[in-house]
């Protein structure tokens, strides 16, 4: 069980909700402070800019918005120094994953993470390796967000893939950031 925390994997934070970046920042100093910059890599609170309404119809302007309120993620190696350094940080309510009495919480799977990533527009090259041709996709953002669709290529050079989506009935070859889809 030992080989499942010895390499950096995701986690999520509990928090209340509506203090996520207040946590970040607290967790964040802690870092900087204990010298944790070996084994706590990154923070994130996953926001998107969504536009603001009024009476159903948007104002032009935007606004950030908490996709996972209450959630904070960790980019960390599992070790007790690190568990010990962001369970005890103030506003963390505890660890998704854990199940209390001293367990250590169990990482997110990389599928999950991904996801996450991609929707705050955060890509690893690493990701492509599961999005190769004929692989069927979601569009996330842009005019074609909620259609779905085929890879006919990936340049993972330019972060761009070509997609045959589906709108209206027909087929239709956009391409897309990878950062734009997911997988289904």
């Amino acid at each position: 069980m030992e080989e499942l925390y010895s390499e950096k994997q995701w986690y999520v934070v509990n928090s209340y909700s509506g203090h996520e970046n207040k946590v970040k920042n607290n967790l964040e100093r802690r870092i900087e402070s204990m010298n944790m910059q070996e084994y706590i890599f990154q923070v994130l609170v996953a926001e998107e800019e969504v536009p603001v309404m009024r009476e159903g119809m948007p104002t032009g302007k935007m606004r950030i918005k908490n996709i996972y309120p209450g959630y904070v993620f960790v980019e960390m190696i599992m070790t007790d120094q690190a568990w010990f350094v962001v369970r005890n940080t103030p506003g963390v309510t505890g660890f998704v994953g854990s199940s209390g009495g001293g367990t250590k919480p169990i990482p997110v799977p990389k599928e999950q993470i991904d996801t996450v990533l991609k929707k705050v527009g955060i890509v690893n090259k690493d990701m492509y390796a599961d999005y190769l041709v004929g692989t069927e996709v979601r569009v996330l953002r842009g005019p074609l967000a909620g259609s779905t669709g085929v890879i006919v290529s990936v340049d993972a050079e330019k972060d761009l893939v070509s997609v045959n989506a589906t709108m209206f009935g027909r087929v239709t070859n956009v391409e897309l950031d990878f950062a734009d889809i997911e997988k289904i």
